[in-house]
Protein backbone atom coordinates (compact mmCIF):
# COMPACT_ATOMS: atom_id res chain seq x y z
CA UNK A 1 0.00 0.00 0.00
CA UNK A 2 2.74 2.49 0.98
CA UNK A 3 4.33 1.70 -2.49
CA UNK A 4 1.41 2.12 -4.54
CA UNK A 5 0.63 5.72 -2.29
CA UNK A 6 4.61 6.86 -2.65
CA UNK A 7 4.26 6.00 -6.85
CA UNK A 8 0.67 7.90 -6.94
CA UNK A 9 2.57 10.89 -4.96
CA UNK A 10 5.25 10.73 -7.22
CA UNK A 11 3.42 10.35 -10.45
CA UNK A 12 1.19 13.31 -9.74
CA UNK A 13 3.96 15.76 -8.59
CA UNK A 14 6.29 14.28 -11.68
CA UNK A 15 3.18 15.06 -14.29
CA UNK A 16 2.40 18.77 -12.33
CA UNK A 17 5.50 19.73 -12.79
CA UNK A 18 5.60 19.01 -16.62
CA UNK A 19 2.45 20.03 -17.50
CA UNK A 20 3.50 23.97 -15.85
CA UNK A 21 6.11 23.56 -18.26
CA UNK A 22 4.34 22.54 -21.46
CA UNK A 23 0.74 23.27 -21.05
CA UNK A 24 -1.94 21.49 -23.38
CA UNK A 25 0.84 19.59 -25.15
CA UNK A 26 2.20 17.90 -21.65
CA UNK A 27 -0.72 15.36 -21.80
CA UNK A 28 0.42 14.28 -25.43
CA UNK A 29 3.80 14.41 -25.03
CA UNK A 30 3.64 12.13 -21.67
CA UNK A 31 1.77 9.56 -23.89
CA UNK A 32 3.83 9.56 -26.45
CA UNK A 33 7.32 9.03 -24.10
CA UNK A 34 5.26 6.18 -22.60
CA UNK A 35 5.07 4.19 -25.43
CA UNK A 36 7.54 1.41 -26.18
CA UNK A 37 11.06 2.37 -28.65
CA UNK A 38 11.91 -0.22 -31.01
CA UNK A 39 16.21 0.29 -31.02
CA UNK A 40 17.40 1.19 -34.07
CA UNK A 41 20.41 -1.37 -35.61
CA UNK A 42 23.47 0.44 -35.97
CA UNK A 43 26.47 -1.38 -38.14
CA UNK A 44 28.71 1.46 -39.92
CA UNK A 45 32.17 -0.03 -39.68
CA UNK A 46 31.12 -2.76 -36.91
CA UNK A 47 32.02 -6.33 -36.61
CA UNK A 48 28.47 -6.55 -35.79
CA UNK A 49 24.95 -4.41 -34.89
CA UNK A 50 24.88 -2.72 -31.88
CA UNK A 51 20.86 -1.68 -31.04
CA UNK A 52 20.47 1.43 -29.41
CA UNK A 53 18.26 4.39 -29.32
CA UNK A 54 17.87 6.45 -32.84
CA UNK A 55 18.16 9.39 -31.01
CA UNK A 56 21.88 8.63 -29.61
CA UNK A 57 23.11 7.86 -33.22
CA UNK A 58 21.93 11.39 -34.37
CA UNK A 59 23.77 13.18 -31.63
CA UNK A 60 26.79 11.31 -31.71
CA UNK A 61 26.76 12.18 -35.92
CA UNK A 62 25.62 15.64 -35.27
CA UNK A 63 29.34 16.04 -34.03
CA UNK A 64 30.56 16.09 -37.24
CA UNK A 65 33.63 14.14 -36.58
CA UNK A 66 36.30 13.31 -39.29
CA UNK A 67 38.47 10.80 -40.16
CA UNK A 68 42.23 11.29 -38.25
CA UNK A 69 41.07 13.94 -35.13
CA UNK A 70 40.86 13.67 -31.74
CA UNK A 71 37.95 12.76 -29.69
CA UNK A 72 36.83 12.97 -26.28
CA UNK A 73 32.98 11.00 -25.47
CA UNK A 74 33.24 12.53 -22.30
CA UNK A 75 29.99 10.39 -20.17
CA UNK A 76 30.33 7.02 -22.67
CA UNK A 77 28.38 4.17 -21.34
CA UNK A 78 26.93 1.67 -21.85
CA UNK A 79 29.14 2.22 -25.40
CA UNK A 80 26.79 2.77 -28.28
CA UNK A 81 28.12 6.85 -29.13
CA UNK A 82 31.81 5.44 -29.28
CA UNK A 83 30.74 2.90 -31.48
CA UNK A 84 29.01 5.82 -33.88
CA UNK A 85 32.31 8.02 -32.96
CA UNK A 86 34.34 5.11 -33.80
CA UNK A 87 33.42 4.41 -37.27
CA UNK A 88 33.68 8.13 -38.02
CA UNK A 89 37.01 7.99 -37.09
CA UNK A 90 37.73 5.08 -39.75
CA UNK A 91 40.69 3.65 -37.65
CA UNK A 92 42.99 6.95 -37.60
CA UNK A 93 42.77 9.44 -35.06
CA UNK A 94 42.14 9.33 -31.29
CA UNK A 95 39.06 8.58 -29.30
CA UNK A 96 39.03 8.83 -25.34
CA UNK A 97 35.83 7.12 -24.07
CA UNK A 98 35.11 8.15 -20.41
CA UNK A 99 32.83 7.60 -17.73
CA UNK A 100 33.20 6.95 -14.23
CA UNK A 101 31.80 3.99 -12.98
CA UNK A 102 33.34 0.77 -13.22
CA UNK A 103 30.14 -1.09 -13.72
CA UNK A 104 29.20 0.79 -16.52
CA UNK A 105 33.41 1.26 -17.89
CA UNK A 106 33.08 -2.70 -17.62
CA UNK A 107 29.83 -2.66 -19.78
CA UNK A 108 31.78 -0.06 -22.69
CA UNK A 109 35.11 -1.90 -22.18
CA UNK A 110 32.81 -5.28 -23.12
CA UNK A 111 30.88 -3.18 -26.35
CA UNK A 112 34.28 -1.90 -27.54
CA UNK A 113 35.52 -5.14 -27.88
CA UNK A 114 32.37 -7.10 -29.22
CA UNK A 115 32.03 -4.43 -32.27
CA UNK A 116 34.97 -3.03 -33.31
CA UNK A 117 38.04 -4.85 -35.21
CA UNK A 118 41.00 -4.99 -33.67
CA UNK A 119 42.25 -2.24 -35.49
CA UNK A 120 39.65 -0.09 -34.71
CA UNK A 121 39.70 -1.11 -31.10
CA UNK A 122 43.90 0.19 -30.67
CA UNK A 123 42.43 4.00 -31.22
CA UNK A 124 40.14 3.74 -28.39
CA UNK A 125 41.23 4.63 -24.62
CA UNK A 126 38.80 4.17 -21.73
CA UNK A 127 39.22 6.09 -18.56
CA UNK A 128 37.48 6.96 -15.51
CA UNK A 129 37.89 10.94 -14.80
CA UNK A 130 35.04 12.60 -13.41
CA UNK A 131 33.76 14.93 -15.70
CA UNK A 132 33.07 17.96 -14.39
CA UNK A 133 36.78 18.07 -13.65
CA UNK A 134 38.17 17.08 -16.72
CA UNK A 135 40.21 20.51 -17.29
CA UNK A 136 42.46 19.54 -14.46
CA UNK A 137 43.68 16.40 -16.80
CA UNK A 138 43.55 18.10 -20.41
CA UNK A 139 43.56 21.33 -21.73
CA UNK A 140 42.88 22.59 -25.66
CA UNK A 141 43.73 18.67 -26.31
CA UNK A 142 40.46 17.64 -28.76
CA UNK A 143 39.08 18.07 -32.26
CA UNK A 144 35.66 17.36 -31.12
CA UNK A 145 33.81 16.43 -27.80
CA UNK A 146 30.58 14.74 -27.15
CA UNK A 147 28.94 15.11 -24.01
CA UNK A 148 25.61 13.42 -23.96
CA UNK A 149 25.06 14.35 -20.10
CA UNK A 150 23.43 12.56 -17.31
CA UNK A 151 19.66 13.91 -16.87
CA UNK A 152 16.50 12.94 -15.66
CA UNK A 153 15.78 10.93 -18.28
CA UNK A 154 11.68 11.59 -17.94
CA UNK A 155 10.99 8.58 -20.46
CA UNK A 156 13.07 5.94 -18.07
CA UNK A 157 11.01 7.68 -15.03
CA UNK A 158 7.71 6.98 -16.90
CA UNK A 159 8.53 3.40 -17.33
CA UNK A 160 9.96 3.12 -13.69
CA UNK A 161 7.44 2.69 -10.75
CA UNK A 162 10.76 3.30 -8.56
CA UNK A 163 12.09 6.50 -10.03
CA UNK A 164 8.40 8.02 -10.50
CA UNK A 165 7.87 7.27 -6.31
CA UNK A 166 11.12 8.79 -5.88
CA UNK A 167 11.15 11.41 -8.21
CA UNK A 168 11.13 15.55 -6.94
CA UNK A 169 11.89 18.80 -8.44
CA UNK A 170 15.13 19.32 -6.86
CA UNK A 171 16.44 16.53 -9.41
CA UNK A 172 16.89 18.42 -12.38
CA UNK A 173 18.10 21.34 -10.25
CA UNK A 174 21.13 18.55 -9.10
CA UNK A 175 21.31 17.53 -12.07
CA UNK A 176 21.85 21.10 -13.83
CA UNK A 177 24.54 22.10 -11.44
CA UNK A 178 26.25 18.44 -12.80
CA UNK A 179 25.65 19.13 -16.46
CA UNK A 180 27.31 22.63 -16.08
CA UNK A 181 30.00 21.63 -14.36
CA UNK A 182 30.94 19.23 -17.51
CA UNK A 183 29.83 21.66 -20.24
CA UNK A 184 32.30 24.29 -18.65
CA UNK A 185 35.07 21.55 -18.19
CA UNK A 186 34.35 20.29 -22.01
CA UNK A 187 34.67 24.01 -23.12
CA UNK A 188 38.24 23.63 -21.90
CA UNK A 189 38.79 20.31 -23.28
CA UNK A 190 38.21 21.62 -27.14
CA UNK A 191 40.77 23.19 -28.75
CA UNK A 192 40.05 26.56 -30.10
CA UNK A 193 38.14 26.26 -33.19
CA UNK A 194 37.05 23.08 -32.16
CA UNK A 195 33.15 21.41 -31.17
CA UNK A 196 31.66 20.53 -28.67
CA UNK A 197 27.67 18.44 -28.94
CA UNK A 198 25.44 19.09 -25.69
CA UNK A 199 23.08 16.75 -25.70
CA UNK A 200 20.78 15.44 -23.04
CA UNK A 201 17.30 13.01 -23.27
CA UNK A 202 14.98 15.18 -21.04
CA UNK A 203 12.56 17.26 -22.07
CA UNK A 204 13.27 20.09 -19.15
CA UNK A 205 14.52 23.44 -20.59
CA UNK A 206 16.52 23.11 -17.18
CA UNK A 207 18.78 21.01 -18.29
CA UNK A 208 18.74 21.95 -21.75
CA UNK A 209 19.18 25.38 -22.85
CA UNK A 210 19.54 26.70 -19.83
CA UNK A 211 22.47 25.21 -19.34
CA UNK A 212 23.69 27.23 -22.26
CA UNK A 213 22.72 29.95 -21.21
CA UNK A 214 24.54 30.13 -17.90
CA UNK A 215 27.76 29.11 -20.49
CA UNK A 216 27.07 32.33 -22.00
CA UNK A 217 26.96 34.60 -18.62
CA UNK A 218 29.86 32.47 -17.21
CA UNK A 219 32.11 32.12 -20.53
CA UNK A 220 31.08 35.41 -22.24
CA UNK A 221 33.19 36.08 -25.61
CA UNK A 222 34.60 32.41 -25.53
CA UNK A 223 32.25 30.54 -27.87
CA UNK A 224 29.50 30.61 -30.74
CA UNK A 225 26.04 28.24 -30.94
CA UNK A 226 25.85 26.65 -34.14
CA UNK A 227 23.04 26.21 -36.83
CA UNK A 228 22.50 22.41 -36.15
CA UNK A 229 18.93 21.96 -36.86
CA UNK A 230 17.27 18.36 -37.83
CA UNK A 231 14.25 17.37 -39.38
CA UNK A 232 11.45 17.25 -36.94
CA UNK A 233 13.45 19.19 -34.55
CA UNK A 234 11.80 22.38 -32.49
CA UNK A 235 14.11 25.38 -32.15
CA UNK A 236 15.10 26.24 -28.72
CA UNK A 237 16.91 29.67 -27.21
CA UNK A 238 19.88 27.82 -27.24
CA UNK A 239 19.93 24.39 -29.84
CA UNK A 240 16.85 22.02 -30.48
CA UNK A 241 14.99 19.16 -29.39
CA UNK A 242 13.28 16.50 -30.96
CA UNK A 243 10.08 15.37 -28.87
CA UNK A 244 8.15 12.13 -29.62
CA UNK A 245 4.93 13.53 -29.75
CA UNK A 246 5.84 15.68 -32.93
CA UNK A 247 8.95 14.04 -34.13
CA UNK A 248 7.39 10.45 -35.29
CA UNK A 249 8.44 8.83 -32.06
CA UNK A 250 11.88 10.03 -31.73
CA UNK A 251 13.25 11.16 -28.73
CA UNK A 252 13.12 13.27 -26.27
CA UNK A 253 16.78 14.57 -27.69
CA UNK A 254 17.84 17.83 -26.85
CA UNK A 255 21.01 18.96 -28.50
CA UNK A 256 23.70 22.47 -29.22
CA UNK A 257 26.42 22.53 -31.09
CA UNK A 258 29.24 24.50 -29.95
CA UNK A 259 32.10 26.31 -31.49
CA UNK A 260 34.65 27.25 -29.12
CA UNK A 261 36.34 30.64 -30.40
CA UNK A 262 39.04 31.27 -27.95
Amino acid sequence: MAKQKGKAEGETLFGAYYQDIYQDRWESLKAALIEDKVPTAYDEGLTQPYYLDEASVLAAKLLGVQKGETVLDMCAAPGGKTLVLASCLQGEGKLVSNDRSSARRARLKQVVKDHLSEAEREIVQVTAHDATRWSLYEQNVYDRVLLDAPCSSERHVLHDPKALAMWSPSRPKRLAITQFAMLAAALEAVKPGGYILYSTCSINPMENERVVEKLFEKRVGRFTIMDSAQEGSEERDYGSIILPDRGEGRGPLYFCLIRRDV
